[in-house]
């Protein structure tokens, strides 16, 4: 089984992706954790050359093709084969984080960028996304309160944030029967627990 987990930098879905990881491997399933854009290392490098802050004067297009080819390699490499071997794979974002941030947010056409997300996935997609769902004013505080650098894309500014928001609302509100919305303003233990009730409906029997 597939599950994608989406939202805005800082809403909180590493960690619940790790509260999900640790609870499927007590039941026993097998499962691969995975984050985009990275999880080989030739997406690895991709990653560092995306968020690299000294690439401010990246293209948009460029941004996009890079992007899906860190996917492209990750779903041949990692992906197909765990899904072939009924794994459950846990991604820290995937092909929806192109369409948010790229096309809702940097403005580029969204019929292009649906073209490129189907040829860089093989046609393979989630099962099940989460998005985990904050207000800008709240993931501008969690951010204050960590200290931690911006990396490239995080310096976009409040404006292309509030569209790759509005992105993930439309795309989740066009899609109900895999995406589902997560308030993220709850406790870490709460939105652990309305994960997993939704999940559990879709569990595969062991």
């Amino acid at each position: 089984m597939f599950i994608s987990f989406e939202g805005l930098d800082g809403c909180g879905k590493t960690t619940q992706i790790n509260l999900l990881a640790e609870k499927l491997a007590s039941l026993a399933y097998d499962v691969v954790f995975i984050r985009e854009p990275g999880g080989t290392v030739i997406s690895e490098r991709i990653r560092d050359i995306l968020l690299d802050t000294k690439h401010q004067g990246m293209n948009q297009i460029t941004e996009l093709l890079l992007f899906s080819a860190a996917r492209a390699q990750l779903v041949n490499e990692v992906i197909k084969p765990a899904l072939a071997e009924s794994k459950m794979v846990l991604c820290d974002r995937y092909v929806d984080s192109t369409t948010a941030y790229q096309g809702y947010g940097r403005g580029l056409r969204l019929g292009a960028v649906k073209t490129i997300n189907a040829v860089a996935t093989l046609g393979v997609m989630p099962q099940l996304t989460f998005i985990i769902d904050l207000p800008l004013e709240e993931l501008e505080r969690r951010k204050k309160r960590s200290g931690a650098n911006a990396d490239r894309m995080e310096l976009s500014g409040r404006a292309f944030y509030e569209q790759v928001r509005q992105g993930y609302l439309e795309m989740a509100a066009a899609e109900p029967e895999r995406f589902t919305v997560i308030n993220g303003a709850q406790e870490i233990s709460e939105t652990h627990d309305r994960i997993w009730a939704v999940l559990s409906q879709h569990l595969p029997r062991q």
